[in-house]
């Protein structure tokens, strides 16, 4: 989530960032006509009349091409922010504000409903905050827009450090989200003991009731890699997204289903993912993982946020959110 008027660049892991600004907002995006839906409010920013109204199919192209021309030209914007690949009856894609010619803010949400504790809950995982400096006046307009729908719990995993301010103040609390960096070395391994594989068939032979239905709904999403591990009689379902570490490439763990038997393959998979897909290290929070591994260093929180009204910090994770969906 970015509000400032600069490239949404990700955080590298848990810190400093692993890219610099690319650009600042431009005064227009390279947008094409965005058709309007009922309009939630008005008002005028510096004299030019503004109004703020929900981000609906007709309004994905133009507010994917904003985002292209002033936040980061490297995230493919129509599918990131349109229909997600898990089942949901979104009531939109999150909120923009439009002049009238061109849209000049957004921000985005992703949508989903979930089993916690025998009850079905729903989710607004708030995505990324773009608006141009002469309209920012209007920012909080988008938020209170998104916050004003009843009934959702509310999650920001990619938190800047202006956003943290401002959704502090309207009642989120951060996550535990301290964090371990692993080596990815090419550790020997004893032949048979541990099998890893990304085919989707053997996934899908493999998992069975929840994992499965995890797997399924993120198979298709555009950052979310997935593994198995099996050791015996036992399985492990990984999932991961590329990231940058100091500017190296790394993978983020986002979900794995049996902590108990990753704190034995930790050599295995790590040697697997810097063999077969050259990624340096692992960085995963100590709440995924549930251990440090040896060799692992610790490192600073990045700061992930809630609002909910009934829901436990370990009842929230990173899945069915931007982190799935959107490869930075």
């Amino acid at each position: 989530m970015q509000l400032e008027g600069t490239e949404r660049a990700m955080d590298d892991a848990y810190g400093d960032r692993c890219d610099e600004p690319q650009a600042q907002h431009v005064a227009a995006a390279r947008s094409p006509a965005v058709t309007k839906t009922s309009v939630l409010g008005s008002g005028k920013a510096d004299g030019v009349h503004v109004e703020l109204s929900p981000i609906m199919d007709d309004d994905v192209a133009g507010v994917a091409a904003f985002l292209h021309a002033n936040l980061n030209d490297r995230v493919p914007w129509e599918q990131a922010c349109s229909t997600v690949p898990w089942k949901v009856d979104a009531p939109n894609y999150g909120f923009m504000l439009w002049d009238g010619r061109r849209v000049v803010g957004a921000l985005l949400a992703l949508y989903s409903e979930r089993l916690v504790n025998g009850r079905v809950e729903r989710f607004c995982n708030m995505g990324s905050w773009c608006v141009l400096p002469e309209f920012r006046s209007r920012s909080m307009s988008l938020l209170q827009a998104l916050l004003a729908q009843e009934d959702y719990h509310f999650t920001v995993l990619t938190a800047d450090v202006q956003p943290q301010e401002i959704l502090a103040w309207w009642g989120f609390r951060y996550l535990d989200t301290a964090a371990v960096l692993i080596p990815n070395l090419p550790w020997p391994t004893v032949p048979g003991l541990t099998t890893i594989t990304s085919d989707p068939a053997v996934i899908e032979r493999t998992l069975t009731g929840t994992e499965l239905a995890l797997y399924i709904d993120h198979a298709q999403a555009l950052a979310a890699h997935h593994l198995v591990l099996t050791r015996g009689s036992r399985h492990c379902y990984v999932m991961y997204r590329r990231s940058r570490y100091k500017d190296q490439p790394v993978a983020m763990l986002l979900h794995v289903s049996n902590p108990d038997l990753l704190r034995h393959a930790v050599a295995p998979l790590t040697r697997h993912l810097l063999v077969r897909h050259r990624l340096l290290a692992t960085l995963a929070e100590r709440r995924t993982i549930g251990h440090k591994p040896p060799l692992a260093l610790s490192l600073t929180n990045w700061p992930k946020m809630f609002r909910s009204a009934s829901l436990e910090p370990g009842q929230i994770d990173d899945l069915y959110s931007e982190l799935v969906c959107v490869p930075w």
